[in-house]
Order: C-alpha cells, then sequence, then structure tokens
C-alpha cells in the first residue's frame, strides 16, 4: 500500500506531542500573534496543521480556511477550530493547488510550512493567485542561513533522514528569493 502525499504520520505525532508544545514553551506564540494581528476578511492558511495559530485570530476575520494535507493533524485542528474565536474551516489540501478561484482571499497565511511544501513556487504561485489585489501574505518560517558554514550544514541536514523524519521540512530554503520570485513584495520580516 503506498502512503498518500502529503502524510507523515511519525511526524504528525511528534509535532502533536513534542514539537508543537515545545515551540509554544519556547515563545512562538508571541510571533503567532504578531503575525496575526490585523488581519481581517477572508483568510486562507496552508499547512495548519493542528491549528496552533487558530486562537490568535482577530475578530476581524469574518472566516479561515485551513488547509492541512497531513490527515492527523487536520483531525486535530477541526477539534482546536471548535474553540477558535473566529469561524475556522479545516480541510484537506495542498498549497500546490488551491481549491479556489483567483481572487477569493484578503490575506494567506504561511506559518512554519513553507520549507515543506513540494514544490514551493508553485505554492506561492497559487497563494498569489487566490488573492484579491491588494490582499497580503503573512508568514512566519525558518529560512535559509545567513553564513556560509550554517548553510553546508542545513545542505548537510537536508541532504540526510532530516525531512523524511520532519514532515518533508527542508531547512536551508531561500523563502525570501521564493516570495520575490513569485511576485510577492516583502514589507516586513
Amino acid at each position: 500500500m503506498t502512503q498518500r502525499t502529503g502524510q507523515h504520520p511519525v511526524f504528525a505525532r511528534f509535532y502533536e506531542k513534542v514539537a508543537g508544545p515545545a515551540g509554544e514553551r519556547a515563545g512562538i506564540t508571541a510571533y503567532r500573534r504578531r503575525l496575526l494581528d490585523g488581519l481581517s476578511g477572508e483568510v486562507v492558511e496552508i499547512g495548519a496543521g493542528n491549528g496552533l495559530n487558530f486562537p490568535h485570530y482577530p475578530p476581524g476575520v469574518r472566516r479561515v480556511v485551513a488547509l492541512e494535507p497531513e490527515a492527523r493533524l487536520r483531525a486535530l485542528a477541526r477539534l482546536r477550530a471548535l474553540d477558535a474565536p473566529v469561524p475556522v474551516e479545516p480541510a484537506d489540501g495542498r498549497a500546490e493547488r488551491l481549491p479556489f478561484p483567483d481572487g477569493s482571499f484578503d490575506a494567506a497565511v504561511a506559518c512554519l510550512t513553507l520549507c515543506s511544501v513540494a514544490d514551493p513556487p508553485l505554492a506561492l504561485a497559487e497563494l498569489y493567485r487566490v488573492l484579491r489585489p491588494g490582499g497580503e501574505l503573512r508568514f512566519f518560517e525558518h529560512v535559509r542561513a545567513g553564513t556560509r558554514g550554517m548553510r553546508r550544514v542545513q545542505r548537510a541536514v537536508d541532504a540526510t533522514v532530516w525531512p523524511r523524519l520532519m514532515g518533508g521540512c527542508r531547512t536551508g530554503r531561500d523563502t525570501r528569493a521564493a516570495l520575490c520570485a513569485a511576485g510577492f513584495t516583502i514589507t516586513d520580516v
């Protein structure tokens, strides 16, 4: 039996039990709040995981469509959506193939997920496509290191079992360059 693309059951359990809670204890909650502060209207979130962003959506948001391809994380997101302060609709979906018409959303959110999408240029092109004119992409991501030595470490980690264990994560992606190549204008990092 072949595993469905986007299914990482070992990573999902690890993220649920270890990485997610550890990140929250380390202060990621403050970044999540800052990431979502001031959003309004209709929002699409890619790679929503188990819904750790949901409690931080501000009241101006009318609806969040939260896409998550991993079944276990999506099931946890559905539970967390019940207590969200705004309407959240967790759904199966991949960033590389957004099932929405052009210009459907006022904002898009990518939080700790662009490292693991299979095709970042396609995913970013899709996000750009579904945003209304004047819409914005909010992102919180780890990125390519600034020093040559750390970039070597990232390349080594990405060439080992890291992506297989960490849900497809590639630590050394040049996210800033990919965002610009997709047509986004970066105003704050």
